[in-house]
């Protein structure tokens, strides 16, 4: 697979840290012990992380290869994607960025238009409930169906990635098989906002989808 610009987006989770690396051996570019390649994962990336990375960004490299950034992240908030626009249209030097998120619809048109798609074996997370069987299935059936998403409904062990990719593939499948309809989707685009917030009411906000879409 060929790597083309210096921005990829990759659909998955920390398992995708992997594949990344063997991408990046096949280019000839050593990935263990590499003061260069800088990996890290984050419950969620906001401003303050997008304005660290850009710091990072900005120095130069030890080799001749560049930098190379791999951010895995389930919830990027919309200041950071802004934050990072600038640093990603213009790169310090051969600086190169790889964003891991469970679905690349989770993130602004902006960015997404400025990167590269991979798509990468064994990485990405499948959903805990089926959203296509969920838009079908009846309001109390759909309350029973996230319960695998409620099991951990505690801030500090939600599976923040699982349920941002089951918000990703609802609202993928809405675009594909209804009309859009910003207020139908407007639960989906809530709930992913504010899910990753300290304190936030998942069930409620997972309620609220299962109930208003």
């Amino acid at each position: 697979m060929k790597l083309i610009g210096n921005v990829q987006l990759v659909a998955g989770n920390a398992t995708m840290i992997a594949g990344i690396r063997m991408l990046l051996k096949e280019e000839g570019i050593e990935t263990e012990a590499n003061p260069d390649i800088y990996i890290r994962e984050y419950n969620s990336f906001g401003v303050d992380e997008a304005r660290e990375l850009a710091a990072k960004a900005s120095s130069r490299a030890v080799g001749s290869t560049g930098r190379i950034f791999v951010i895995v992240t389930p919830n990027m908030t919309g200041e950071a994607q802004n934050a990072l626009l600038k640093t990603l249209e213009e790169p310090s030097g051969d600086a190169r960025f790889f964003i891991v998120v469970p679905s690349p619809l989770m993130l602004l048109p902006t960015l997404r238009s400025r990167a590269q798609h991979l798509e990468l074996e064994n990485g990405s997370q499948a959903p805990l409930v089926d959203a296509t069987a969920f838009l079908k299935a009846k309001p109390e059936t759909r309350l029973e169906m996230l319960k695998p998403l409620l099991e951990k409904d505690d801030d500090d062990k939600k599976d923040l990635s699982g349920i941002i990719a089951f918000l990703s593939e609802l609202e993928r499948e809405l675009a594909v098989n209804a009309k859009p309809d910003p207020e139908r989707l407007e639960p989906i685009y809530r709930a992913r906002k504010y899910v990753a917030d300290k304190g936030s009411l998942t069930k409620a906000l997972l309620e609220q989808v299962a109930l208003l879409i």
